[in-house]
């Protein structure tokens, strides 16, 4: 029998159909049998299909489901050996731009590309200058057949643009949104409008039926949850910036060669509105502790000016940058510069400097030629090149230095080929010391469960401290082209009355046993029994309750009963009930710890 959820989620499908039908067969009739969309598709693409689009996409499911081994647990694919870590590890740079760190990410670049891929496809066109779609051919060559462009050339060039945005992203980059990116501003300097309502209207309309199909019916229930980054901290923005870029000046390129050119204020608004709502503005840096500054103003100010530049690279006239009366004005000052003076002494007098003055007569010419050559879109365009270079630069020399993963590591560390798994706190970030982060601000040290691999350039804190203390259990996959295998990391400790926690965090691979990783500092419990000081200890993992008396100074330890057990240290019995330690005397039973709980 079907569940409500199935039925629902049929129900909205079947309603989309029955919509795109109605409205399909209402356009066939009143645009003729073929009707307006499928004439406009045909003219550009091959049976009016994105091939190029298809095969892309098909090309990113096959990295995630057999490359990253999400066919084996699509919600947990392998993902730390697939990020850009640095120039030294190539099978990084090969495949971060295809890869993704779960199936929400999938989803999401997938969507982007469903809407924006497609229009770049449409203004390159499987049909090139000198064939139509009769078949009729003016170029035997074979880029400029039709199918051989749209399964070959266009997956070729994303690819292309996909590994530049490996080799210049900033850090351990993963994901396909800097193509996603690309995708979208190439779209957007042909077809400003129709890509911005794809990109912002159509893209949220398919993640809202992806989750209606999903979810039919959603429940929340509020949650505390551990201290983490704005969502906004977590984005590789110059990733995105950079892929934006790529797309821009291929577009630009294209337009140039076509001599085409849009609407200059539908162009203009589009790129700030996409800018703006896909988070390209967001600059952002890292504070002390758990602080990041987010520059909201000089973020949306650098968006208004590079689409202010950006339209002129694309609509802007090819007039001189310099007017020819200013360049006339300047040529007579040149003229009448009075240090020519003394050449034409020396000229009139047969002297060797005349060959000077004629040269430099010449450079004065010839730097007045180039000046009246260069034009306005061409200097806009020029700024164009100069962001996507800074973004590139800014890069290389992060990507050259590789990680320091080569430190010793404790023996509790687990070791699987060559990856260390080992839980640590407070240590050096070693991701962002060897480039001397760390001297530009405070709360770059690392604490939780660290992933590091000398052979492959890799240090990762893939778990971090605060979300072990909130979740209780986490894991993490390590493995290669091939294999894969999983660390569980697991804390537990116990709360003394008024302080914080002592606790153990141990690991085990796979099925093994665990071992203890990490033991916590001892902490006293705010509260005096019968004027004796109580602490709890983890060693070797056990942990242990340390009574102390303040008048006589004798201290005794024993090990925190458990199962309504009860344990005996300077006349102070030890008792658990219900998750809670009690001391009892003759008079009394205080509580002095709980057992720590999560939520996992």
């Amino acid at each position: 029998m079907l569940s409500i959820a199935t039925l629902l989620s049929a129900v909205v499908v079947a309603t989309l159909l029955l919509s795109v039908a109605v409205v399909n067969r209402l356009q066939e009739l009143q645009a003729g049998r073929d009707g307006r969309w499928q004439e406009l598709t045909r003219s550009r693409f091959v049976y009016g299909v994105p091939w190029g689009t298809l095969v892309v996409i098909a090309v990113v499911l096959a990295v995630y489901l057999f490359v990253q081994d999400g066919i084996s647990d699509v919600s947990d694919p392998v993902t730390i050996p697939y990020r850009a870590w640095s120039y030294f590890y190539p099978l990084g740079i090969a495949t971060a731009s295809f890869s993704h760190a779960g199936p929400g990410h999938l989803v999401s670049n997938l969507a982007g590309t469903i809407v924006a891929a497609p229009i770049a496809e449409y203004a390159w066109g499987h049909y090139p200058r000198g064939r139509d779609t009769d078949g009729d051919v003016a170029s035997t060559r074979l880029r400029n057949r039709p199918w051989f462009r749209a399964l070959v050339v266009f997956p070729l060039a994303v690819i292309v643009v996909g590994l530049l945005t490996s080799v210049f992203a900033l850090g351990p980059v993963i994901g396909f949104s800097g193509v996603v990116f690309a995708f979208a501003a190439f779209a957007l300097v042909h077809y400003p409008i129709v890509t911005l309502i794809a990109t912002l209207g159509v893209q949220s309309a398919l993640f809202t039926v992806y989750r209606a199909l999903q979810n039919p019916i959603y429940v929340y229930v509020a949650e505390p949850s551990p201290p983490s980054a704005p969502s906004w901290a977590g984005i590789a923005i110059q990733g995105h910036a950079l892929g934006f870029f790529i797309g821009l000046v291929l577009g630009i390129t294209l337009l140039r060669y076509r001599s085409s050119r849009p609407d200059p204020f539908r162009l203009w608004l589009a790129v700030v509105l996409y800018a703006i709502s896909s988070g390209l503005w967001q600059i952002y840096w890292f504070g002390e502790g758990n602080s990041f500054y987010l520059f909201q103003g000089p973020g949306v100010a650098l968006v208004f000016a590079l689409a202010l530049v950006i339209t002129l690279a694309v609509a802007a006239s090819d007039r001189p940058l310099v007017p020819s009366a200013l360049e006339r004005s300047l040529a007579r000052l040149r003229s009448e510069w009075p240090v020519d003076r003394p050449l034409e002494i020396a000229r009139s007098s047969g002297s060797s400097v005349e060959r000077v003055g004629e040269i430099a007569g010449g450079y004065r010419s010839a730097r007045a030629t180039k000046l009246s050559d260069v034009h306005r879109r061409s200097v806009a365009f020029f700024v164009v090149l100069l962001v996507l270079a800074s973004l590139v630069g800014m890069a290389i020399p992060v990507n050259v230095v590789a990680v320091d993963a080569s430190a010793q590591s404790p023996e509790s560390a687990i070791e699987i080929e060559d990856y260390t798994i080992e839980y640590a706190e407070d240590v050096e970030n070693e991701l962002v010391s060897d480039f001397g982060i760390d001297q530009l601000g405070d709360g770059l040290e690392a604490s939780g469960v660290i992933v590091a691999s000398e052979e492959r350039r890799i240090w990762l804190e893939a778990v971090t401290a605060q979300q072990l203390g909130h979740t209780g259990e986490e894991t993490v996959t390590v493995g290669g082209p091939g294999w894969r295998s999983i660390v569980t990391a697991e804390r537990v400790g116990w709360e003394p009355v008024g302080n914080d926690a002592v606790y153990q965090v141990r690991l085990a691979e796979g099925s093994e046993d665990y071992h203890v990783a990490y033991e916590s500092d001892s902490v006293q419990a705010d509260v005096l029994v019968e004027n004796r000081t109580i602490e709890l200890h983890s060693v070797d993992g056990e942990f242990y309750v340390e009574v102390t008396s303040a008048e006589t100074g004798t201290a005794e330890a024993a090990a925190i009963p458990v199962d309504d057990e009860s344990t005996t240290a300077v006349g102070l019995e030890f008792e658990y009930e219900d998750g809670t330690i009690y001391a009892t005397t003759d008079e009394t039973a205080v509580a002095v710890a709980s057992e720590e709980t999560y939520d996992s």
